[in-house]
Parts: C-alpha cells; structure tokens; sequence
C-alpha cells in the first residue's frame, strides 16, 4: 500500500511518496475505513453510548508519524436485539468532521435491561452512507432487579511504547506477530467471556517514550489512534461493552496533577499537555459522556445486578498538588466527588459495593512515591480518613470492596478495617514489574499492618476478573475474584460471599 513509501528515505523517497500519494489521490478521497473499530462504552439497563471513527485508509506502520488520518464523512448506527437486525432502531445522521477528530458517537435509549444487542454502522462520504460494517453486540446491565450473573475484565497500564518498542520488566519487545495483533491480554479477556471491560486508566502514555512525549492535541489524539486500532482490541470491543476511567499518563504525565510542571523538562512547554487538555481529550476520544454534555461529569456509579454496584472514581480532575504538605486539605476526590462517594455508598442496598479506583487506597507501594491515597506524604490523610468513615458506618461489614489500577503487579491486600483491595497489574508484561509486600523498609507499610495473601512472584501481564453469583437455597451471593495473566492461566481466585442487605 502507498503509506510504505512514506518511510523511504532522503528527497528521492519523499518525492516518491508524494507521487504515489496523487496517484492514489481518487482513493485517498473517497475511501473510508474504521481502523478503529466499533466500541460500546458507559452501557446502562436502559441505555449505552455507541463510537466509530471514520478513517482513511493506512497501514498501521504509520501511525507512529501521523496517528491514523481521519476520513470526513457521514454515518449512523444501526441497533437491533437479533442478528439479523430485524425491526432495527436508527440513530440520527451525524457528520464526522475534523473538530471531534472524525469521531461519531451517539447515544442509544430505551433499550430492555441484560438483554444481547447488536450493532453496525452505516456510513459514507455523503449522507447516502453506502457503506457498513461487521456487527458488533453489547449486553446492557440486568439490574437491580436481577439475579443474572456478571462479570467484569478490570485493568490498567496498556503501555504501547514497551510492547511495541523498547520492552520492560524484564522482557524484550513484543514479537513480529505479537506486535502486529496487539497485547495478549485482550485474547485471554476474550476466551474468559467478560461481559464488560473496564479499564482504570493509563489506556494510553502521553510521556513514553519521554524524548518526543504528546504534548498537543495531535500527539495526544495519535496516541488513541495506534492504541485502539490493534486488531486484538477491534476482537474484544466486538463482543464486549467498555468503562473507561484515567490516570496519570491518560491525563498528562507520570503522578501528574492539574498544578505541576513536567520534571523533564519540555521541547516546547513544561506545563503541555494542559490540565484542561487531559481531561478534553479523554471525553473526546472514549465513550465516557454524551457529545451534547461537553462538561459531563465523569465520576459515576453503576448498579449491574441485584448483588453489585460499582463506583468508578477521578483521581486527575480534582487533586490537590501532589507537593502540598498531607493534612485535611489535601484531597485526590475533591469535597464534592468525596460527598457524593460517601452519599451513594450509604444508600446502596447491593450485596456487594465494588469501588473501582485509578490508584491504591491500600496497597502497599512504594514509600518513595507522593501520588496516591497510601504514600506517605502524599494524600495518606484522606485515605486514613475515608476509612474511619468506612469502619464509622459500618461499610467494611456491608460489602465494600476496593479494585484499583496503576500499580504494575496483581496483588490481594485486607486494609486493618478488614476492607479487601485487589490490583489488577499491568495489561502489558512489559509494563509488570514485583510489587512491595506488608514489612518491606522500602514500602508504605512497613510495619506489616496490611494482610497480602496474594502477590505476583514474577512479572506478568494480564487483568483482574470480576464475576457474581446469585444466592441459592443453601448458600450466599458470591462475588470472585480471579487473577488471570497475559496467556489466561488461572494465577489466584478469591471467593466472597455475603447475604443480601
């Protein structure tokens, strides 16, 4: 295809390219593709939010130059409950265009709780469409009034740089093949049937590799394109709805707050990519919020069955500075997101109330670190101060549970209060590394106040799986938690079980 010339060295290959490009210019203007797949994101009982992106056509071998060009054109979805798209629900005609990098999402509603949907796009360079895609399917939320099983695929560190080009944790970068498919993980998420894929943050590094980090609006949107169009991604966002959350290299940089310069220092400016830039492209490029609700609030919470309900937290948009001295003023929620937390947490009658945060409240991590609710120094007060508020009403008794992101190895830690945290490690085994233990001098708890019944030996990619059971004649509702790693061995599995409120 045309985009390998654009490798070709010196003047020659440029002119090369440049004449391969008009001889290509018909197609180059008329064809459109969706490099990036379909995704279904923020599915409710009732509702779900529907992405495509129109591209032109190009080899993945480029996207390390130019990110994936947009293609402007039209296009609309097209959603049935059977495969044969049967008496089909059509959403409006929406133009995608260059402002919202050629992005068309579009919310659906009135759909029928836990019921299997199926999807496609129509689309084309003129409101006549012409084209469409393959189908895709979702399941929406069965909801408080069901006993349906669900299950959850929870990760972080999807680090594209360490896979595909310099490796880490020990290991080398990706192979050929493995490079040309994408992370194993998302097979082995696949294999294991998750129904929904949530993804904690760190879904893209702004600053890897640090020596030409994002710093625009380009950068940034290229960093979502070669992420998403891995063909092991367009697989698993075929079969499976998504939740999205961000952390620090999805918002700005490593431990980025909205505050701080960039350690490093910058080709162009020490505060890009702005605060307000993060979390602008994060609703831009996911399917988090509504188009029409630009200033959407993206802390929210979700009730998937009679026994769980889950809370996905911020942890970027509302931090104080990471150097500010630790005390009852710092705060990684902010006043507001902590009230709402605490308010809804009350009034859940779930079995099981699953907080799913970007960072560790229990760990432990690192002592040397300031960025998250365990390090000392950093915002350790909040912490200790959710927690007495835990233990003050009684949610360690009424199924609060913490699964958290960000820390680069699987871990299964009880907080003193007798609170579970489960971490889900790195996607990417490049990006694993061994984690601190109870007692290590080097961590946030070395006085071993912490129980760990499990933590990685080793460095391995993968995810943390999330499944319920409803209660039988003789025994509670369970909620498991299983450990999987990039080739889906089985590694840990840890059963909950607990009466109904």
């Amino acid at each position: 295809m045309y985009w390998k010339h654009v490798a070709l060295a010196g003047g020659f290959g440029l002119f090369v390219a440049a004449a391969i490009l008009l001889g290509q210019g018909t197609r180059l203007h008329n064809s459109i593709e969706l490099a990036q797949g379909l995704m279904a994101g923020e599915v409710t009982e009732s509702s779900v939010l529907l992405q495509s992106r129109l591209t032109r056509p190009v080899e993945r071998i480029d996207t390390r130059w130019s990110g994936i060009p947009g293609a402007p054109g039209f296009a609309r979805f097209e959603v049935a409950d059977n495969a044969n798209f049967a008496n089909a629900l059509l959403t409006p005609i929406a133009e995608a265009h260059p402002a919202t990098d050629f992005i068309v999402r579009q919310p659906v509603t009135g759909l029928r709780s836990g019921v299997v949907y199926h999807y496609r796009l129509q689309y084309g360079p003129t409101r006549d469409l012409g084209q469409v895609s393959p189908a895709a399917r979702f399941r929406t939320l069965p909801g408080k009034g069901s006993v349906a099983p669900v299950s959850l695929a929870i990760v972080t560190g999807m680090n594209y740089s360490f896979f595909h080009h310099t490796g880490g944790g020990g290991y080398p970068p990706a192979s050929a093949e493995e490079r040309r498919l994408g992370y194993p993980s998302l097979q082995a998420i696949l294999r294991a049937g998750a129904h929904y894929f949530v993804a904690t943050g760190d879904n893209v590094y702004y600053d890897h590799p640090a020596l030409g980090r994002a710093q625009t609006l380009h950068e940034m949107r290229k960093k979502h394109h070669e992420q998403y169009s891995q063909p092991r991604f367009l697989d698993l966002f075929r079969e499976t709805a998504t939740f999205w959350m961000k952390d620090d290299h999805d918002h700005r940089w490593d431990d980025s707050d909205p505050h701080t310069s960039y350690r490093g220092g910058a080709a162009l400016d020490d505060q890009m990519p702005y605060h307000d830039l993060g979390l602008a492209v994060f609703k831009e490029q996911l399917p988090v919020a509504d188009p029409a609700t630009p200033d959407a609030i993206t802390y929210r919470t979700h009730r998937l069955n009679r026994d769980l309900q889950i809370w996905l937290v911020e942890g970027r948009d509302y931090r104080s500075p990471n150097g500010m001295p630790d005390g009852p003023a710092k705060s990684i929620w902010g006043p507001e997101q902590r009230a709402w937390l605490q308010r809804t947490l009350l009034a859940s009658d779930a079995t099981f109330k699953l907080l799913i945060s970007p960072t560790p409240l229990v760990g432990p991590d690192d002592a040397r670190k300031k960025d998250n609710h365990t390090n000392i120094g950093g915002f350790r007060n909040e912490g200790a101060s959710f927690f007495n508020w835990v233990r003050e009403y009684g949610m360690h008794e009424a199924g609060l549970v913490i699964a958290t992101g960000d820390r680069h190895w699987q871990y299964h830690s009880i907080h003193p209060s007798g609170v579970n945290e489960f971490g889900s490690g790195a996607l990417v085994r490049q990006n694993s590394r061994v984690g601190r233990k109870p007692g290590d001098p080097e961590s946030t708890d070395p006085e071993a106040r912490v129980q760990q019944p499990f933590t990685n030996a080793k460095p391995t990619g993968g995810f943390l799986l999330v499944r319920t059971q409803p209660a039988a004649a003789t025994s509670p509702a369970t909620l498991e938690f299983l450990f999987i790693d990039d080739e889906g061995t089985e590694l840990y599995r840890h059963r909950m079980q607990r009466q109904g409120d």
